[in-house]
C-alpha cells in the first residue's frame, strides 16, 4: 500500500473523529454527521482503488444488493424502531468479522498473511479475538433486537446456576482461544465460534428492560473491537482505527450510562453477575384507587402553572407525539409559564432517544435538560407532566430493595405540586414493575393516545 492511500486513511480517520466529537452535541450532530459521511465516503473509495482490489463487478453487487435493502429499511423505519435497527446492524457487524475470519482461516494465500497450517501467532489471535466477538455480538445483538420489538419479553430470564454457567463458559472460550492459537486447528475454531454464539445469548437473557439502552451501547462497543481485530488480521490501518474508535466510544458511553444508572458495568457485560431474581409484588390496579381525569381538567391546571417540566418517555416516541408536545410548550409559554423537559438517560430504548425526538420537533436545546441538572428542580415546580415515561419516574428505585431497578436515579417528579401521567393504560412499565406514583394524592392520569391528547390539551388551553 502506498502512501498516499495511508494519507487517505489517515484523513478519513480525522473525519470520523470529528464526526463522534460533532455527535456529542445536539447542536453540533448533523455537522457530525455529515463528517462521518464524507469519511465513510472517502474510505470506500479509497479501498476501491487499492491494487489488491480486483474483483469489482462482485463488489459493486454486493453494493447494490445493500444499497437497495438498506434504503428500503431506512425509508420506513419508524423513530420508535431505531434502536432494534441498531441492534439489528450490531449483529451484521459481528456476523461479518465472524466470516471474515473464518475465510482468512480457511483461505490465507488470499489475504496475503500466510499458508494454511503454517500461519504466524499473531494473525491467529487477531482472527480468533475477532470471530469470538463478532460471534457474541452477532447472537446478543439478535436477543437484544427480539426484546426491543418485543418477540421476546423485557424481563430478565434467569436461571439457578446462571452466573456459573456464565463464568465456565467464558473460562472455556479463553481456553479454546489459547488452544487454537497454539495448533491453528479448524474444528477447535469452529467449536469455539459456535460456543462464543451461545455465550452472547447467556450474556443478553439475563438483562432486563430498564437497562436496555446500556446493552445497545455495550454492543456497539463490542462490534468495534470485531471489526478492529478483523483490521489486523486484512492489515487495513483504516478498519483498526474505526474500529477501535468505535469500541472505545461505545465502551465509555457504557460506563457514563451505568454510572448514571448506579449499576455495574462488570455485571453488565457479564449479563448480570450476582444480579437477584425479580421478586416484586404490586397490586393489582384496580385494587387501588387513582385520579383520572380529562383533557380539559389538565389543561385548567397547565393554565394556570407559572412553571412545566414536561418528562418525556417512550410513550412519546409509540404516539409520535413530540411535535404536539413542542406545540403545548409553545403554548404555555404563550399562557406565561416557564416550561422545561426533563431527560432520563435511559429515557426510550437507546441513548439519546428522547433527545433526537425534541430536535426533530425543533424544541430549543436550551430547554433541554438532564437528570442531575433538573432533578432538584421538581419541588419548586407546578406541575409535571409526564408523557408515556413509567420506569424512569418510579420511586421503587428508590425504596423498594426487591425492584429489578433499585438503585437506579430517576426522576423526582413526584415533589411537584401536580404531576400529570399520560398513559394508555394501567400497564406496567418495560421493566414490568407498577408505578407507585400513580396513586399518588397529587397525582392525574390522563389515558389515551399521546399525541391525540396533548393535541387536546393544546386545543383545551387555547379556549
Amino acid at each position: 500500500m502506498s502512501d498516499s492511500f495511508y494519507l487517505l486513511y489517515l484523513v478519513s480517520s480525522v473525519l470520523f473523529i470529528l464526526a463522534l466529537k460533532g455527535l456529542s452535541s445536539p447542536e453540533s450532530a448533523r455537522r457530525g454527521n455529515l463528517f462521518g459521511v464524507t469519511g465513510m465516503a472517502l474510505a470506500v473509495i479509497t479501498t476501491l482503488c487499492l491494487p489488491s482490489v480486483t474483483n469489482y463487478a462482485l463488489i459493486i453487487f454486493g453494493i447494490m444488493i445493500g444499497g437497495i435493502i438498506g434504503t428500503g429499511v431506512a425509508r420506513r423505519i419508524e423513530m420508535t424502531a431505531m434502536p432494534q435497527l441498531v441492534a439489528a446492524f450490531h449483529s451484521l457487524v459481528g456476523l461479518a468479522a465472524v466470516l471474515i475470519a473464518s475465510a482468512a482461516l480457511w483461505s490465507p494465500e488470499s489475504y496475503g498473511i500466510g499458508t494454511s497450517g503454517s500461519l504466524h501467532f499473531g494473525s491467529l489471535v487477531e482472527m480468533s479475538l475477532g470471530a469470538v466477538i463478532g460471534a457474541i455480538t452477532f447472537s446478543g445483538s439478535v436477543i437484544a433486537f427480539a426484546k426491543l420489538q418485543g418477540i421476546m419479553s423485557g424481563k430478565p430470564i434467569r436461571f439457578a446456576t446462571q452466573s456459573s454457567v456464565n463464568l465456565l463458559v467464558a473460562l472455556s472460550l479463553a481456553a479454546l482461544l489459547v488452544i487454537f492459537c497454539l495448533s491453528e486447528s479448524k474444528l477447535v475454531y469452529t467449536v469455539m465460534t459456535l460456543l462464543a454464539f451461545a455465550f452472547g445469548l447467556l450474556l443478553i437473557i439475563p438483562i432486563g428492560g430498564a437497562d436496555m439502552p446500556v446493552v445497545v451501547s455495550m454492543l456497539n462497543s463490542y462490534s468495534g473491537w470485531a471489526a478492529s481485530g478483523i483490521g489486523f488480521t486484512l492489515g487495513n490501518p483504516l478498519l483498526i482505527i474505526t474500529g477501535a474508535l468505535v469500541g472505545a466510544s461505545g465502551a465509555i458511553l457504557s460506563y457514563i450510562m451505568c454510572k448514571a444508572m448506579n449499576r455495574s458495568l462488570i455485571n453488565v457485560i457479564f449479563g448480570g453477575f450476582g444480579a437477584t431474581a425479580e421478586t416484586t409484588t404490586t397490586a393489582s390496579a384496580n385494587d387501588r384507587p387513582i385520579k383520572s381525569g380529562s383533557a380539559e381538567d389538565a389543561a385548567f391546571i397547565l393554565k394556570n402553572a407559572s412553571s412545566v417540566i414536561i418528562v418525556p418517555g417512550y410513550g412519546m416516541a409509540v404516539a409520535q407525539a413530540q411535535h404536539a408536545v413542542r406545540e403545548l410548550m409553545k403554548t404555555l409559554e404563550e399562557e406565561g409559564a416557564t416550561v422545561k423537559f426533563a431527560i432520563h438517560p435511559v429515557a426510550g430504548r437507546m441513548p439519546g432517544h428522547m433527545n433526537v425526538l425534541l430536535a426533530e420537533a425543533n424544541v430549543p436545546y436550551d430547554s433541554v435538560f438532564e437528570l442531575d441538572e433538573i432533578n432538584s428542580s421538581f419541588a419548586q415546580t407546578d406541575v409535571a407532566f409526564v408523557i408515556g415515561a413509567n420506569d424512569v419516574t418510579n420511586p421503587a428505585a428508590k425504596n423498594n430493595p426487591a425492584s429489578p431497578i433499585f438503585g437506579m436515579p430517576v426522576l423526582d417528579v413526584g415533589l411537584a405540586k401536580t404531576v400529570i401521567f399520560i398513559k394508555r393504560s394501567m400497564a406496567a412499565g418495560y421493566a414490568g414493575i407498577e408505578n407507585e406514583l400513580f396513586y399518588q394524592d397529587n397525582t392525574m392520569m390522563l389515558f389515551g393516545d399521546a399525541k391525540k391528547v396533548t393535541e387536546e390539551l393544546v386545543k383545551a388551553i387555547k379556549h
